[in-house]
Parts: C-alpha cells; structure tokens; sequence
C-alpha cells in the first residue's frame, strides 16, 4: 500500500507500507544541494548535514547517538549535488521512537558553538580523505571540467577555506531558506501502517512555520573541459564525461539500457575489452547521472601509469566501435533485464525505497509509479538504444580528468 499526504504547512509525506518484513526505513529530504549553492555558501549544505547530529535544546551529540544505539537503530545522512537527506532504520517495534529522535535533529539542531568548531576540524579531514582517494578526486574534477566552478560543478565538500569561515549565523540563514515545508518531503518504507507513518509526521513536523520558499535555479552552462591534477601516486586514473539527457527525458529508460551494455557490470562492452582482452585495468565502468535540466554518462578507469594513454585510446575505441555498429540483439535483451533486476530488486529493500519514492515527491512531487517505469523498460526496442548511442557519444561535447603521477596530461 502506498499513501501520500500534503501536510497543512506544505510538507510532503510519502508511506510504502511493505508486507512481511520487520523493520522500516524513514528518511526526511531536503531539495538543497552543492548545486544550490553560492560561492560564499560552497560546502555549507554538506557542512549543515554534519552539524544537525552535534546537539539540540535537550539532548547532546552523544546522547543523539546513544539514543539510537539503545533502540538498535541506524541513522545518517549524506548530502548530494541537489538533495539532502537524513535517515533512519529501525525495528518496527521502535520506528516511532527512531522517527521522533530523527525529527528532533533535524527540527531542533541548534549548532553548539563548541561542537561546530570541532566538525570544522572533521569536515576538513574529509577534504583532505577526498585529495588522497584518486578516484573520488578524478570524477570530482570531471564534474568541474563538464559543468564548470558553479552548479552541478561544485565539489560537494566545498573548499576548506570556506568551511573554515562558516558561522553559526551562516547555517541558520542557510536553514531558514533552504530547509522550508515546501522543500521537505518525509518518506516511510517498510512495516509500518500508512495512518500511524502519517500521524508521526504530523506530530513532529506539521509545526513546522509555513515560509514563502523561493526555489533557487541551476544555470547549466557546459563548455567541456580537460583538467589533470599530478599526484604521487601508483595507479594513474582518468574519466570522460558526455551530456545525456535530464531526468525526466523520455530516452532515460533507453540511455540506462545502453550504459548497461557499455559499462554496467562484467558482461560490458568496456570490461570485456579493455579489462578481460587488453588488461589495461583493473577498475573499468560506466554509469549515468540525471539531474532537473541535464545529465552526464560518466566513463571512469583507474590503470597502469605506463600504459594509462593505451587504456584512453582502448575506451574511445570501444566508444568509437559502439557508436558505428550500435548493440546487439542478445546485449540488448541483456541490458534491458539489467536495469529490469535493479528496479526489482530495490523493491525489497526499505531503504531504497524509502528514497526511491522521497524523490520522487520532492523532485517532481508525485508517487513513484513502479508499474508503468516496468513497463517503460519492456517496451523499449533495440531501435531506442541506437537513438540513444547516436545522441549521447559526442565526443566534441565530452569532458575528461585525470589524476596520476604521470609526466605528460593523457589526451582523447
């Protein structure tokens, strides 16, 4: 059963109730992101989903922390590119206290002073773990190189410059405009009943004062670039990015079936190849990302340094060869059962759907029609994947990182 609600404040509430199982997932997301953000502001909304576990009027960090460990619970957030979200896992038996600890972080956060510049300290930490994780550092700066130093180009973390400035002030002001009814969506999964889901959020969060929220727009603007950061490192890591549709394109189905064939597991046209028959690398993959007004298929591989310019010519040729002779039928019917499994298989999980169906109601404010995205996929005809191929591999359009201790930048 699956039941939403419009609270009178403008928060949306969205409850899957999942039969036989024992627990349930609840999250709260917030529609704020990196790409939301200004220059003054880079990092702030990462830096906010730290400081609403550091303490509240009634209890401190560590009380927040042990209160959940006490009901066997699970809680944490992560932050994206135009999301926020906070989350909890809990036994049914304990979901509305896990639910009512969750509220009472994220409505009541007061950020200690004492606490914020300690995070300040962890959060810098995080800045510099992403500098020594090559991998995460290349698709970092493929994000600069597609969309450049503002939008969907901005580092999630934000410069540590900007996370040492950051006032208290600065987060309230962020929260009073970012964090409104009308941005907030609660979503349920698991075994819990719609009325008691929807009663929980009224409780704690039909209080909320209801604001005029003005949304903030992405200006999109991709001029391709090629960036390289020279690291002492042992392996040499490269990406190239090419614009693909937005994420509500009626090609996406078609663009997730051809990512499948082209790099989305060990039966990929990019792992047979350039991993099984060349053994350029270890680390070979594709995968898309869909954001309101654009999207970016991603290439990555991490390789040998001396042989890292074989490996960038070995990709494009599989991307050449991808282009000119499109997919077969059996790679096809494969890539389509691919992304059929996945959509079933996040069915059985709460977690996946707790947030699988919140973003749908933040992002387009509707439920999540499981049926008809089954349906969109089986209807696709090896005809669509090629309209696909022939839209998205452009490679005067494509962006490309590197990262490695190499002695010359890696050229397409």
């Amino acid at each position: 059963m699956i039941q939403s609600r419009t609270l009178a404040n403008g928060v949306r509430v969205i409850v899957k109730q999942m039969e036989g199982l024992l627990s349930v997932s609840m999250g709260v997301l917030v529609g704020t992101g990196a790409a939301f953000e200004t220059d003054a502001e880079d990092g702030i909304s990462h830096f906010i989903e730290h400081m609403l576990f550091k303490g509240t009027p009634t209890r401190t960090a560590f009380e927040i922390s042990d209160a959940f460990d006490a009901l066997g619970a699970q809680v944490n957030a992560f932050t994206g590119k135009d999301m926020t979200c906070f989350y909890s896992k809990a036994t049914s038996d304990h979901a509305a206290e896990a639910f009512a600890l969750l509220a009472d972080l994220f409505l009541n956060a007061d950020f200690p002073a004492e606490e914020m510049a300690r995070e300040k300290g962890v959060v810098l930490e995080e800045i510099h773990m992403d500098e020594d994780s090559p991998e995460d550092l290349c698709l970092d700066l493929l994000a600069r190189a597609m969309y450049g130093k503002s939008g969907y180009g901005r580092n999630i973390l934000g410069p540590a410059e900007n996370v040492e400035r950051f006032t208290r002030e600065d987060l309230f002001a962020y929260r009073r405009e970012r964090y409104c009814p009308e941005n907030i969506v609660v979503s349920f999964a698991g075994c819990i009943g719609t009325d008691e889901a929807i009663s929980l959020a009224e409780r704690y969060f039909g209080g909320m004062a209801r604001t005029q929220f003005v949304q903030r727009g992405v200006q999109v603007v991709q001029r391709p670039d090629r960036l390289f950061r020279k690291k002492p490192i042992e392996q040499a890591h490269f990406a190239l990015g090419f614009p693909t549709v937005a994420r509500e394109d009626a090609m996406r189905p078609a663009v997730q079936v051809m990512n499948a064939v082209l790099g989305g597991g060990m039966s990929s046209r990019l792992f047979k190849r350039v991993r099984e028959e060349l053994g350029l690398a270890y680390s070979v993959y594709s995968y898309c990302s869909h954001y309101a007004e654009a999207g970016q298929l991603t290439v990555y591989a991490g390789v040998n340094p001396a042989k890292a310019q074989d490996a960038v010519s070995a990709v494009c040729e599989v991307i050449e060869t991808f282009k000119q002779k499109g997919v077969s039928e059996e790679e096809f019917s494969r890539g389509r059962e691919q992304v059929k499994s996945g959509a079933v298989f996040s069915q059985e999980n709460t977690s996946a759907q707790m947030l699988l169906y919140g973003k749908e109601m933040l992002y387009n404010g509707r439920v999540y029609d499981f049926e008809q995205r089954m349906q969109e996929i089986s209807a696709l005809k090896r005809s669509d994947v090629a309209d696909a191929i022939a839209r998205n591999f452009d490679f005067s359009r494509a962006a490309f990182s590197s990262v490695g201790n190499l002695e010359q930048e890696l050229t397409l």
